[in-house]
C-alpha cells in the first residue's frame, strides 16, 4: 500500500532556524533506514518546500497498522511534536484505471 503524507511545521520549529528541530530531525534521518526495516515501511520519496515549511512524503507499508507503528518511535514522534501531519492511503493512476474499468 501507498501512503502520501502531508507534513508543515510552523516557521519558528523550522529546522533551518531552530537547533532543537534541526537535532530531532538528524536523528530521526540518522534512524530512518533501520526503523522502516523494522516495520517493512519504505519511502518512496520525500519533498520539501522550505519557504513553505512544508513536507510532502510517500512511502510504501504492508498495512496503516504498519506505518502507524513505525510513526510511533521515539524519533519518528519527537519529529511530529513540531510538525502537523496528514496521512492518507493512496492509489496509483494505473491502480485507479483497474478499479474505473
Amino acid at each position: 500500500m501507498l501512503f502520501l503524507q502531508i507534513s508543515r511545521h510552523m516557521p519558528e520549529s523550522c529546522p533551518m532556524h531552530n537547533e532543537k528541530a534541526k537535532k530531532t530531525l538528524m536523528a530521526l534521518v540518522a534512524k530512518m533506514e533501520k526503523l522502516a526495516k523494522k516495520y517493512h515501511v519504505k519511502m518512496v520519496g520525500s519533498w520539501t518546500a522550505v519557504p513553505q515549511h512544508l513536507i510532502v512524503s510517500v512511502f510504501e507499508a504492508p498495512s496503516m497498522e504498519a506505518l502507524l507503528k513505525f510513526s510511533m518511535e521515539p524519533e519518528v514522534m519527537a519529529w511530529m511534536g513540531y510538525n502537523m501531519t496528514e496521512t492518507m492511503p493512496v492509489m496509483t493512476l494505473d491502480e485507479v484505471m483497474k478499479v474505473l474499468k
